[in-house]
């Protein structure tokens, strides 16, 4: 495979590799060094990428791997928590602030969900994977990511209600 060809099959998911990346390590400087990992790793196997019917997939799950390591690793210890910068122009500050709130409290709410759930929810409903690459992914059954995910989500939704209703968590 040359460059042009690699260049083909694996940019259309850098940034879905990325933002993954960011979920789970939550610094943008991690995410960044797990995404140019991947691609190094990539690069270095280009002739065995032909041999998956999913590259997606595999980068994919390439990417959660190198994160958990990372997680587990004794620099893992070093990672500063920074969220998502939302800006909308022409908005209030009232409005700018409380959108800034609601962001930061759903990433809050993904964060605190299991494990898995948290991963499931980043692959679906952000970046957009059908169920059966998010199941080829992780190694589960669709139903599994289904079920995962549904839970996921009554979590989220109960705790922002919570929130909306009371103003306290």
């Amino acid at each position: 495979m040359n460059q042009s060809e690699f260049l083909k099959t694996v940019m259309p998911f850098k940034d879905k590799v990325f933002r993954f990346a960011k979920r789970l390590l939550v610094s943008n400087d991690e995410a960044e060094d797990a995404t140019q990992e991947l691609y190094y790793k990539l690069w270095n196997n280009k002739e065995k990428l032909k041999d998956y019917n999913n590259v997606e997939a595999f980068a994919m799950t390439m990417t959660k791997n190198y994160c958990f390591d990372r997680l587990k690793s004794k620099q893992a210890s070093n990672l500063t928590l920074i969220h998502s910068n939302y800006k909308e122009k022409g908005a209030s500050l009232d409005h700018i602030v409380e959108t800034n709130d609601s962001v930061d409290l759903v990433h809050q709410l993904i964060e605190n969900l299991p494990e898995q759930q948290k991963i499931i929810i980043q692959l679906r409903d952000i970046e957009q994977y059908e169920f059966d690459e998010i199941a080829e992914m992780l190694d589960l059954q669709p139903t599994a990511i289904r079920v995962s995910l549904s839970r996921a989500r009554k979590t989220i939704r109960e705790q922002l209600i919570k929130q909306h209703s009371y103003g306290i968590k």
